[in-house]
């Protein structure tokens, strides 16, 4: 399991400088930030322009950028922005814990729809129940999530007033973008349960459970779900990272404080430091959740070993 482990958070640290070599590069596309600085004031000159450059470093050459971007991370430090002249980590350390709890209370929200549901559809397979399942988590695919929360917003946050419809006041403001993600999510998810159990319940050791007489719903629950899990375990890992591509655009609906608006604003004002510190700790987080991923295999299937 250590050589696993270590095997993997090489890989990972391969992926994490690939992915901020690739933000890196690419949003020095989006044009100079010493221009941007300008924006709805006066045209600046060429003097002030190479001043400004000099400062901000955006003078050097690209590679030179980014091995001191490096070079600062491994110190810990992801830089200071253009903008406001702040540490870039001050700036995401306030916004992480927002965008994450909204991703992992809407990842939450989808198990605690999804797995109950596969398992009513596989369960009563060709049943009207499993019709009605299976119907319910189409529709719910075809549902753009910025729609949904505009819709969750205007039912539950204007006409009913149940709801904070936009900010952050509270616990109660967590609810709508994570039904708005969470929904949809779990309309994916409860496809694959009900798929994957389908397969577990015809397996030779779910059939002997049921001849020794074990009840149908401990059959189900105790032995089949746990195999069958791995599959789903595996998507939704793979999910976090659409999962977070999606929060950043319930955020700006719903005007959560997390980090798409802050990874929004870097990219209109050409913050670099900004938005790579953001997407390094992103990447990060996504990393270090494919690696639990991967290691509760094991804990789910006591079959499978880590060689």
């Amino acid at each position: 399991m250590v050589a696993f482990l270590l095997r993997r958070a090489i890989q990972s640290l391969f992926v994490l400088v690939g992915i901020t070599l690739f933000v890196s590069f690419t949003i020095r596309l989006s044009g100079d930030p010493a221009v941007a600085m300008f924006q709805g004031a006066s045209a600046p000159t060429a003097e002030q322009l190479t001043t400004i450059r000099a400062r901000l470093g955006t003078d050097r050459p690209f590679m030179e950028q980014y091995l001191a971007f490096l070079g600062s991370l491994l110190r810990g430090d992801l830089g200071t922005s253009f903008r406001t002249g702040a540490p870039v980590a001050d700036a995401v350390a306030q916004r992480f814990p927002a965008t994450v709890g909204l991703a992992l209370t809407s990842l939450l929200v989808s198990l605690v729809i999804a797995i109950p549901l596969g398992v009513l559809a596989a369960r009563r397979r060709g049943r009207p129940a499993d019709f009605v399942v299976r119907v319910v988590s189409l529709v719910g695919l075809s549902f753009p999530n910025f729609w949904l929360g505009i819709m969750l917003i205007l039912v539950f946050g204007v006409y009913l007033r149940w709801l904070p419809p936009s900010g952050y006041e509270g616990p109660a403001s967590l609810v709508l973008p994570s039904l708005t993600l969470g929904l949809i999510l779990a309309s994916t998810t409860t496809r694959l349960v009900r798929s994957a159990l389908l397969d577990v319940l015809g397996e030779q050791y779910v059939v002997t459970a049921r001849a020794k007489g074990i009840r149908e719903h401990r059959v189900v629950y105790r032995h089949a779900l746990r195999t069958a899990l791995i599959p789903v375990v595996t998507f939704v890992g793979l999910q976090i990272g659409g999962l977070i591509g999606g929060v950043v655009i319930v955020e700006q609906v719903f005007a959560w404080p997390g980090l798409g608006s802050l990874a929004l604003n870097a990219i209109s004002f050409r913050d670099y430091p900004m938005l790579q510190g953001t997407i390094t700790v992103l990447a990060v987080f996504i990393a270090a959740i494919n690696l639990v991923v991967d290691t509760s295999y094991a804990l789910l299937d006591p079959r499978i070993r880590y060689a």
